[in-house]
């Protein structure tokens, strides 16, 4: 097999240009709370490797293709310019320069005019009550973004003891995963405090099996917001045990909430959310992935009715081996069964989105994997739709809407569910999969029921605690035909 030497060149050449850019991406963010990515992909952490293979992402999805040396160039523009706290999208700002007759200095000076001066939040301290598998996913993630000493501050969890050495293992829990893999950076104990120290952030650990008998500010936490991930409460009776803790502000539950509460999903509803709203649910895994694709067809096409099968990954509600479960048919095996079961997350779209009320229908099957599920969306429209037009509309929303955090897109023959093992997103849309007959469409979406709903659950955290960056280049809107 003969190989040319050119594709190799070029590859390291790229890989040159992506080196430059690290130290800048990590100045950004620890100097001036800067965050950058491309196309919503973050760039942050990434290897010289990673921030190519991003570039390519990025043109499979149907983008113009964007060079490294495009990139590099903007990247250094606003390291100069030295913007306040922002989220920055490069390319979006290479292909706004490309649309202008500006020269480079002068095009970011103007794009970036709303983030001069932009100063970060006050930090708002977070307690996680519970550690389980949300939970760890959210420390990893506020770790990841406890930059600059600014936003969103990680200061305890808060568990029951579960043997002498309980710090230890739940310390080992962090640093290692089955499924999403070793914890990036390093993870320590201090004993006498009772501490986990993750890169630098002490987290304290309180062991208490009554959130109201919780003196937070002796550790020093102030006006904080509890993330209760335990799903134990999901009244406002029970979460309101919370809010009887001493240095607790405010509430989110980690679960579809019951009741009159607030079920948010980000990018749908998070803008209700009120300074005297106390206690906020952030809805269910489900939830958070199906109702923005459906939100962005039934403004394309109106829908009429629908039924969302989800095929979801077991969960730790179910049993290893045949054993007694309240629940039907939930008692039987989850490594060696797919169970038929209920689920209420299509009724619950209508929490966020009330124009879809009575409209949809839902069930689900439990299957032997332990993360990614999968929504099966059989929607009846109002206006017909062909498949081409269809997957080029999601495709379009997935880059440049305000949906772009919670849709992403795919087209490729050869994906499975573990190729979503952390996807950042609340569902993808899998382009080959669609199927379009007149005004009878079926969608799959996938989505990681773990890691992309914890970042949902993040979103909807920034939004209470008053946290969410200025977000450049301005989303807007994306229709049908453009």
């Amino acid at each position: 097999m003969n190989v040319t030497a050119a594709p190799h060149d070029d590859w390291t050449a790229r890989e040159e240009l992506a080196e430059r850019m690290i130290p800048l991406i990590g100045a950004l963010k620890r100097e001036r709370d800067v965050v950058t990515s491309l196309h919503g992909h973050r760039l942050l952490g990434l290897s010289a490797t990673g921030i190519v293979e991003v570039h390519d992402r990025v043109a499979q999805l149907g983008h113009e293709r964007l060079e490294v040396d495009e990139t590099l160039a903007v990247l250094e523009g606003v390291h100069e310019l030295a913007p306040g706290a922002s989220s920055l999208d490069l390319a979006r700002l290479v292909a706004g320069h490309g649309d202008s007759d500006l020269p480079l200095d002068a095009y970011l000076a103007e794009a970036l005019a709303p983030a001069v001066g932009a100063v970060a939040a006050a930090p708002t301290d977070v307690v996680l009550y519970g550690f389980g598998r949300i939970g760890r996913l959210l420390a990893r993630i506020l770790i990841a973004h406890n930059g600059g000493g600014s936003g969103l501050r990680l200061r305890a969890i808060v568990v029951r003891r579960g043997s002498d050495n309980d710090l230890v293992k739940r310390a080992s829990l962090l640093l290692r995963d089955s499924v999403h893999g070793r914890f990036a950076g390093s993870v320590t104990v201090d004993e006498d405090a009772e501490q986990i120290i993750a890169n630098g952030t002490r987290i304290q650990v309180i062991y208490s099996d009554d959130p109201s008998a919780i003196d937070y500010t002796a550790y020093d936490i102030h006006d904080a917001i509890v993330v209760d991930n335990t799903g134990r409460w999901r009244d406002e009776a029970g979460l309101s045990r919370h809010l009887e803790a001493t240095g607790v502000a405010r509430v989110l539950l980690t679960a579809p909430g019951k009741g009159a509460l607030k079920n948010i999903v980000h990018g749908i509803n998070d803008g209700t959310i009120e300074p005297d709203d106390r206690i906020v649910t952030a809805a269910s895994c489900t939830t958070n992935a199906i109702t923005p694709v459906l939100k962005a067809i039934d403004e394309a096409y109106g829908i009429v009715r629908g039924h969302v099968e989800t095929v979801h990954s077991f969960t730790n509600d179910q049993n290893l081996i045949d054993n007694f479960h309240s629940g039907d048919r939930r008692g039987r095996s989850a490594v060696l069964n797919m169970v038929i079961t209920e689920t209420g997350a299509a009724k619950a779209v209508a929490r966020a989105l009330p124009e879809l009320e009575g409209k949809l229908t839902g069930s689900a099957i439990r299957v032997p994997t332990p993360d990614v599920s999968l929504a099966v969306l059989h929607l009846s429209l109002e206006r017909p739709a062909v498949k081409d037009e269809l997957n080029d509309y999601l495709r379009r929303v997935s880059l440049h809407s305000k949906l772009r955090q919670q849709i992403d897109y795919v087209e490729s023959p050869e994906v499975v569910s573990t190729d979503f093992v952390g996807s950042h997103r609340a569902g993808i849309v899998d382009g080959l999969a669609t199927i379009a007959n007149g005004t009878d469409i079926v969608l799959y979406v996938w989505y990681d029921n773990e890691y992309g709903y914890s970042c949902q659950v993040i979103r909807v955290l920034e939004v209470m605690a008053g946290s969410h960056p200025v977000v450049l280049p301005e989303r807007r809107e994306v229709t049908l035909h453009g």
